[in-house]
């Protein structure tokens, strides 16, 4: 049986929000600090205090407003077995945060039975956030407060039809290369217009923006992905594995502005 909605897709959007305006204040506070603690997890990935920090006051204010819901974090795991599952990725680009890179964001999403239903990308140090919830749209806002409206625009991908005229973003060929896919990638690098390297949750964020048509690459988790999905969607892409797959739990992913997703998916298709 489906869960229950006991609470309306908009006022899910409006609290996701609501979140990242939480989250914003941490990351901010720690981006760039001289003395910002970094460990190193069991799978020798780093974590910093910040993204701790970060998961901790999402989960602190879940817990007040959504006791019933689950929630799956990159830093401290699962809590609850409700089908209502908030996932967070408290900031997503740690290496690059550490290094005063801009290029990172917490990653907040909403899943019910297993799909993704509300996404928010927050990436203060770029001054910019993307949400999307099924049914409500995808939307970019130049400014990272929920308060400030003004800057709010709709999010479209593109029309382009044709591989030739599309731009891809790979993120890193190492991925693709330890996946033992990176032939048809590079096969697919000589067909399009322009490959890029953008890393991150911004390909993905750009497919919906209309500016790249294709993003993709492997070693995902949940978390990496469910947030984008409902943004890349609701823009009128499409989201799924480099197989296929629906949902963000085969990790990899694959969006694109839907007109070229079957041809994408052609051609990153596993050689025989």
């Amino acid at each position: 049986m489906p869960t229950p909605l006991l609470h309306s897709v908009s006022s899910d959007l409006r609290l996701a929000r609501e979140l990242a305006d939480l989250a914003d204040a941490v990351t901010m506070a720690h981006f760039a600090k001289r003395d910002l603690a970094v460990f190193v997890k069991p799978d020798r990935t780093p974590v910093t205090e910040a993204d701790r920090a970060t998961e901790q006051a999402i989960r602190a204010r879940l817990a007040d407003a959504r006791p019933g819901d689950s929630i799956f974090g990159e830093e401290f795991g699962t809590s609850g077995e409700a089908r209502r599952q908030w996932i967070i990725d408290p900031i997503d680009g740690t290496a690059n945060y550490m290094r005063g890179i801009p290029i990172w964001a917490t990653l907040i999403s909403l899943v019910v039975d297993g799909e993704p239903r509300v996404g928010v990308v927050s990436a203060p140090a770029l001054g910019r956030r993307w949400w999307g919830a099924t049914g409500h749209g995808a939307y970019l806002s130049e400014s990272v407060s929920t308060h400030d409206t003004t800057s709010e625009r709709p999010l479209r991908v593109s029309g382009v039809e044709t591989l030739e005229e599309a731009s891809i973003s790979y993120n890193s060929l190492k991925g693709w290369d330890d996946a033992g896919r990176l032939a048809e990638l590079v096969d697919l690098g000589r067909r399009v217009g322009r490959t890029r390297a953008v890393g991150e949750f911004w390909s993905y964020m750009l497919v919906a923006e209309g500016a790249l048509e294709i993003a993709g690459e492997f070693d995902l988790q949940p978390y990496d992905m469910a947030a984008i999905i409902p943004i890349v969607t609701e823009a009128g892409g499409r989201f799924s594995s480099v197989d296929g797959e629906p949902g963000p739990w085969h990790g990899s992913a694959l969006a694109t502005n839907g007109a070229l997703h079957d041809e994408a998916l052609e051609a990153l298709a596993a050689r025989r």
